[in-house]
C-alpha cells in the first residue's frame, strides 16, 4: 500500500511540473507541424514529360513504381550522360519504363563504368545502347569487372565482337551466369568429343541457353547421345546433344510414342535421330500439321516421311501450303517441264522457289502464292 502511494504520489508531482508545458503542445494547431519547410518534389511523371519529352504512358508507369525524389539533379545528369552515350529516346523509354530505379544510381560509381567498359571492348555507342536498354538490370545490379569478364570470356569462344553482339541480344543469361563455371567447361567437353570451335560458335549465338547448363548436366546429355549410336565424328553430334537438353526424360519418352504412332520402328526413329536431330525438337502439333497436310492428301505415304523426317522441321503455313499450291497449279495447267520432288519443293531457299516457279507464271501463280502466305 505505501509503495502505491509512492508511486501515485511522484506521477501527480510530474504531472503537474508538466502540465503546462504538455497543454502548451496540445493547444498548437494540426497546421502548424504541417508547415514546417520541406521540399515538396514536383510530380515525376511531369518531370520526365516537361524536361526530358518522355511520352506520358511511360512517364506514368516510372512514376508508379519510384519513390518520391528529393531532387532531381542526379536523375538530369544521369540522363544527360545517357543521351551523350548513344542512347536514343526509344533506348530511354525501354530504359525508364523497365527499371526507373536507375535513376536513383550513382552515376559515377555504377553507370559510367560500365559503359565505359563495353566501350574499351569494342562496342559502338548503339550497341551499347541497344544492348543495356534491353536488359536496363545490367545497369544496376552487376559490376563492370564481372559485366567485362564475361564478355571477354564469349569473345574467346566466339572470336568476334559481331558474334558476341549477337549472343547478347540473344540470350543476356551470358551476362549474368559465372560463364568460367558453365561456358568454359562446356565448350571444352565439347571439344574433347571431337567437336570444332566452327561448329561451337553458331550454337552459341542459336541457342545459347544450352551452354549455360551444368558441367555435370551436360555430360549427362552426352552420355544419352552416345548410348543412341551417334558418332561424335558426325556433324549431327553437337546438334544431337542440343535437342536432349532441351526436354526432360518424359518429354523425350512422349515424343517417341508419338513417333510410334504413327508408324516409326525403333530404328526408324533412330536413324531419324541420327540424321536429323532437331525433328524431335519439333512440336507435337506441328508434326501432325505436317503429316496431315502430305499424307491426307495423297503427297506422299508414310515411308517417305521416314526417308525424310526433316520436311517436318518447314511451316506449313508459310512454306508448305503456298508451294504445294503452285506447283500444284503449274501441273494441272502443264507449266512444268518436269515435276519436282517434294523434298526440293520443301527444301530450296525461298530466292530460289520464287526464281524457279513463280516469277516464269507471275501473272496467274503471283497472286495465289502471296495470298496463301501468312
Amino acid at each position: 500500500m505505501t509503495l502505491y502511494i509512492c508511486i501515485t504520489s511522484v506521477a501527480s508531482s510530474w504531472h503537474k511540473r508538466h502540465q503546462c508545458h504538455c497543454h502548451s503542445l496540445l493547444s498548437v494547431p494540426v497546421y502548424f507541424f504541417s508547415t514546417f519547410p520541406r521540399k515538396s518534389p514536383k510530380p515525376i511523371a511531369e518531370y520526365l514529360i516537361k524536361r526530358h519529352n518522355f511520352s506520358p504512358e511511360t512517364a506514368s508507369k516510372a512514376s508508379s513504381l519510384l519513390p518520391h525524389l528529393k531532387s532531381y539533379r542526379k536523375s538530369d545528369l544521369i540522363l544527360e550522360y545517357l543521351k551523350q552515350s548513344g542512347f536514343s529516346m526509344p533506348h530511354l523509354e525501354k530504359l525508364i519504363e523497365r527499371v526507373p530505379h536507375v535513376l536513383l544510381s550513382c552515376l559515377d560509381r555504377t553507370i559510367k563504368p560500365k559503359i565505359q567498359m563495353f566501350h574499351d571492348l569494342g562496342f559502338s555507342s548503339y550497341d551499347i545502347a541497344d544492348l543495356l536498354s534491353a536488359d536496363p538490370c545490367l545497369l544496376t545490379r552487376r559490376s563492370a569487372s564481372r559485366l567485362g569478364r564475361s564478355v571477354r570470356v564469349l569473345k574467346s569462344v566466339l572470336g568476334s565482337d559481331s558474334c558476341v553482339l549477337k549472343a547478347l541480344k540473344a540470350c543476356n543469361w551470358f551476362l549474368k551466369r559465372d560463364l568460367d563455371e558453365t561456358l568454359v567447361p562446356n565448350v571444352e567437353h565439347m571439344i574433347g568429343c571431337g567437336i570444332s570451335p566452327s561448329q561451337i560458335s553458331p550454337v552459341v549465338c542459336n541457342f545459347p541457353r544450352f551452354f549455360l547448363h551444368s558441367p555435370e548436366i551436360m555430360k549427362e546429355f552426352v552420355k544419352r547421345v552416345d548410348e543412341m549410336g551417334i558418332e561424335r565424328s558426325s556433324k549431327m553430334f553437337i546438334h544431337a546433344v542440343r535437342v536432349v537438353s532441351s526436354m526432360s526424360i518424359n518429354k523425350w519418352k512422349l515424343k517417341l510414342k508419338l513417333f510410334r504412332r504413327l508408324g516409326f520402328s525403333e530404328e526408324d526413329i533412330l536413324k531419324a535421330f541420327r540424321s536429323s536431330p532437331q525433328v524431335f525438337a519439333v512440336s507435337d502439333r506441328k508434326i501432325l500439321e505436317v503429316v496431315d497436310i502430305l499424307l491426307c492428301e495423297g503427297k506422299v505415304d508414310i515411308s517417305f516421311l521416314i526417308k525424310h523426317p526433316s520436311l517436318v522441321t518447314y511451316s506449313v503455313e508459310n512454306r508448305i501450303k503456298p508451294r504445294l499450291k503452285v506447283v500444284d497449279f503449274l501441273k494441272a495447267n502443264n507449266l512444268l517441264v518436269r515435276q519436282p520432288r517434294l523434298t526440293t519443293v520443301c527444301k530450296i531457299s525461298e530466292k530460289n522457289f520464287y526464281m524457279k516457279y513463280v516469277i516464269p507464271h507471275y501473272a496467274l501463280v503471283g497472286e495465289l502464292y502471296t495470298s496463301t502466305l501468312t
